[in-house]
């Protein structure tokens, strides 16, 4: 068990490390460092570094319904009330959507309409005119809409909540190195001086029958950072580190875009609400401080696979395409757009990217020692795209695993399943689609400028 006054590295300044260094502090944790390979926080390596994100309860698993709430009241409190928005949350299929689609819908209303505290606050919206009623801001068709209004919901502006976060664990004496050479964690060091394996092989620290005790991190800078006890919250980019953990969590990606509004336009979308239409995808009122409006297309996301199935973000720069989303996805917002907002529909998008994240194949986290490392060595992972919202509560998950020395929860146990290889992606069950690689959007966007010049 990891002593209070041990020294602890936490890899990773995103919305979990941070979480867990607060978490940590709180416990009477004394002596951590987070290393982040950011030059600031937030970090344009985590999966946060981002206008907003959606806070909500609807899940088709109680159990994580019961923790979403659990982190809204997290949400309203003085540390991180100033980030929260509780602006409600429109969710809706159009007449066009798949049955997948119509499925989740209604799995999702079903999970929080008979709920003590969501049944008072729930609304059904049937056609366009319910929806127009509801929010008036909508102009456009809206074509066969269905759907409910959930009150207790809304977003999170995530890149402030970051930056108030580090803050804050900076000022209660949490300490942080950053930058790209002196905090990118490019090695994992053992008791008997064998680095950890940088290829992907997926051998790991289950190399052998014996156990290796990890007793720190060699930085880009060749400075050795030591530590009774190393947390990899690296997200997308943990199995660069920890290749087995590439056998079940896989780096993947979605679009964001956005469209910059005048100031005037900024007002007259205030208070809308965020707005999640299933088989086209979701947006929320806009930034007041940058006017930029954010909207995210719905899909199953892309992967970057190597020859030895492994997938990672692109390595040391963002390769081609930047400022750039795939024209699939770019149709789906367009069509977002005239279907809400039609005077919004043609506008260029700007600040376009591919935003990394942890995937598992049954969107459960990974919240574990890594084995055979003597409980040396723990990874915070999966976050499948719906782990920023437990920002709030995140660390003390952790703060139990280390209290009770072990992860009690199944769910969250590390998997000794190799999933490499294997394209799991259309068969969760809310998304829709087939997942692409990396290097066919690359291989399109060529072939677009080509076919302009």
């Amino acid at each position: 068990m990891t002593r209070k006054n041990s020294p602890v590295l936490i890899l990773g300044g995103g919305a979990w490390g941070l979480s867990t260094a607060l978490h940590m502090v709180n416990s009477g944790y004394s002596d951590i460092k987070v290393i982040e390979r950011a030059e600031q926080i937030p970090s344009r390596y985590s999966a946060a570094w981002d206008l907003n994100k959606i806070v909500r309860a609807e899940y088709e698993d109680p159990f994580y319904t019961d923790l979403a709430l659990d982190a809204m009241e997290g949400w309203k409190t003085p540390l991180f009330g100033p980030y929260y928005h509780q602006t409600g949350y429109v969710v809706a299929a159009t007449g066009r959507a798949p049955q997948k689609a119509i499925d989740h819908l209604e799995k999702a209303l079903s999970s929080i309409s008979s709920h003590p505290k969501f049944a008072p606050e729930i609304r059904q919206l049937n056609g366009a005119k319910d929806f127009k009623d509801h929010t008036w801001q909508y102009t456009g068709p809206l074509t066969g809409f269905k759907g409910y209004f959930n009150r207790i919901a809304g977003y999170a502006h995530s890149a402030d909540a970051l930056k108030g976060i580090w803050e804050h664990c900076a000022g209660r004496g949490v300490k942080f190195v950053m930058g790209e050479l002196a905090g990118r964690a490019v090695e994992l060091l053992y008791e008997d001086k064998i680095a950890f394996p940088s290829s992907s092989t997926g051998t790991g620290p289950q190399t052998g029958t014996t156990e290796r005790r990890c007793i720190g991190v060699k930085a880009a800078d060749g400075k050795h950072h030591f530590a009774d006890l190393t947390i990899c919250a690296l997200g997308a980019y943990g199995a660069s580190l920890i290749p087995s953990l590439g056998n079940f969590a896989v780096a993947r990606c979605w679009s964001v875009a956005h469209v910059q509004l005048t100031e005037a336009e900024t007002d007259y979308l205030r208070g809308i609400p965020t707005t999640n239409v299933r088989d086209l995808g979701f947006f929320f009122e806009p930034d007041p401080k940058t006017r930029l409006f954010k909207l995210c297309p719905l899909g199953t996301g892309y992967t970057n696979t190597d020859s030895d199935g492994l997938s990672l973000p692109p390595g040391e720069h963002l390769p081609p395409p930047q400022d750039y989303i795939p024209f699939e996805d770019e149709q789906k917002l367009r069509q977002l757009l005239r279907e809400t907002f039609p005077w919004m529909a043609e506008r260029p998008f700007v600040d376009q990217k591919l935003c990394w994240f942890s995937d598992t194949a049954d969107s459960e986290y990974c919240i574990d020692f890594v084995p055979r490392a003597n409980k040396s060595l723990a990874v915070l992972s999966g976050d499948s795209g719906h782990g920023f919202k437990m920002m709030p509560i995140f660390g003390k998950w952790v703060v139990e695993l280390l209290e009770r020395n072990e992860q009690r929860r199944p769910r969250w146990q590390w998997r000794n399943t190799d999933l490499r290889g294997k394209d799991w992606s259309a068969s969760v069950s809310w998304r829709i689609g087939q997942s692409r690689e990396l290097c066919d959007l690359i291989d399109d966007k060529a072939k677009m400028v080509k076919a302009r010049l």
